[in-house]
């Protein structure tokens, strides 16, 4: 795991788990404006805990807004950027499709 702070251009090789996020576009309406904390993560899903229940919500097929730990930075990222097995994509330096 990288020992700084995620900025926006670097957020998707962080650890998701723990910050808030939000659905700002999905393939499925339904989704848009879901909001909540990122509590698991799997290859293809985000699982997100709101109000007390817990929304998988497929990568590919969103756009997230994560807001930075200790700022009030909010960082957009395109879901399909996230797909991949978390500790892969956060173990990923150098140039690479999440930097």
């Amino acid at each position: 795991m990288m020992s700084t702070a995620p900025t926006p251009q670097t957020l998707p090789r962080h650890e998701l788990v723990g910050l808030d996020t939000e659905v700002v576009s999905a393939s499925n309406d339904d989704l848009v404006g879901l909001s909540g904390e990122v509590v698991m993560e799997t290859t293809q899903t985000l699982g997100v805990d709101v109000d007390g229940e817990l929304a998988h919500v497929p990568k590919a097929e969103a756009t997230f807004e994560f807001t930075l730990p200790a700022s009030t930075d909010v960082v957009t990222v395109e879901g399909e950027n996230l797909v991949a097995r978390p500790a892969r994509r956060t173990e990923q330096q150098g140039d690479s499709k999440w930097r």
